[in-house]
């Protein structure tokens, strides 16, 4: 059989219309960022990494990034509209979403991490066993897991001691929070942090609860007067990104992604760290570096309060926690003793 040129052409011709299509990568990332109120964290940190990840990674996509009230998204709808694909990318805060999964409020249970290098150990621990359970669940890939910082009181009534924390309503935005806030007599409020500042200005809380930078960069002493730095937890957040959309980049591609992700991680986290002491110092009248100068009054704990606290965690928290997590799985508390448990030296019988 003679083959000519023609024939040749119209073979590879042919070929090329029945082989597959090569698989092509998101040529756009959607992201829902932190609330814009954390201006220090949606304008400083995320909106510069999310414009840049594009050149960072070397590859090609745009983005489309806004914080997550700019487009009228509540936190605790996050793991469903990253499920639904409504979103690729999004900011999780990971009390607000609890309530989708009580599994992922096991990071961070208030009063078990009290300090960034605790909760770091903890994190660290947990974060294989998310990430897979994220995957299974939600269709979701986690990216980053980081904290906002130690989480903090700020009230409009005079303080001294977790003593007078009876009667008081004080915001709360997470199950294990509340819990707490209800051992040591108060009444939770649960409000997103958009929500908080109005709250305590016309008196819905009389205290709020959230990091040194985040309530100064928030304005919470403008319509605070007592600042209690007792830290409960690290308000551990995430980002995570829909897994189908994660997918379709190539394992090079991922990995490229995946390394401009912990970069931005170990920033968020050295963030939380150097800006607490400027913080707490401008919310409280002291030298102010970065922040906005205040005058609140500062009380300072004392062992007692800490006490108190631990005791609420051994005969509320965790027993609360334990019984919502293990309704929804039974395997949640051997997880989380050989996970956070094992790092911060605690059991959940």
């Amino acid at each position: 059989m003679t083959w000519t040129l023609r024939s040749i052409a119209g073979l590879l011709a042919l070929s090329a219309l029945t082989l597959p299509a090569a698989a092509q990568s998101p040529s756009s990332m959607r992201v829902a960022g932190n609330y814009s109120t954390n201006v220090r964290h949606s304008d400083g940190i995320e909106r510069p990494f999310f414009t840049g990840l594009p050149a960072a990674s070397g590859l090609t996509f745009t983005v489309n990034f806004n914080p997550m009230d700019v487009v009228n998204v509540k936190a605790d709808d996050a793991l469903r509209l990253l499920r639904s694909g409504t979103f690729d990318v999004m900011s999780v805060q990971m009390g607000s979403v609890a309530r989708d999964d009580a599994f992922v409020e096991g990071i961070d249970l208030v009063g078990v991490s009290t300090d960034m290098a605790s909760l770091r150990k903890a994190v660290d621990a947990y974060r294989a066993e998310m990430d897979a359970r994220m995957q299974k669940k939600f269709k979701t890939k986690v990216l980053t897991l980081w904290p906002f910082g130690p989480q903090v009181f700020y009230c409009s009534k005079p303080i001294a001691s977790v003593d007078d924390f009876k009667g008081l309503k004080i915001r709360s935005f997470t199950p294990t929070m509340s819990a707490l806030l209800q051992k040591l007599g108060a009444t939770p409020v649960t409000l997103p942090f958009s929500e908080v500042y109005p709250a305590l200005a016309n008196g819905v809380a009389d205290c709020g609860v959230t990091s040194p930078n985040s309530g100064n960069s928030g304005k919470w002493p403008e319509v605070t007067t007592h600042y209690f730095p007792l830290a409960v937890s690290g308000s551990v957040q995430g980002h995570f990104a829909n897994l189908d959309w994660w997918n379709k980049f190539s394992p090079a591609e991922q990995a490229k992604l995946a390394a401009e992700f912990k970069k931005l991680e170990d920033q968020l986290w050295d963030y939380a760290i150097s800006a607490t002491a400027d913080s707490q110092s401008c919310n409280t009248g002291g030298a102010c570096t970065s922040g906005t100068p205040f005058k609140m009054k500062l009380v300072e704990p004392a062992d007692a309060d800490r006490a108190k606290v631990a005791a609420a965690v051994k005969d509320a928290v965790l027993p609360i926690w334990r019984d919502a997590c293990n309704k929804v799985d039974p395997t949640c508390t051997a997880t989380w003793n050989k996970t956070v448990g094992a790092a911060r030296g605690l059991t959940i019988d």
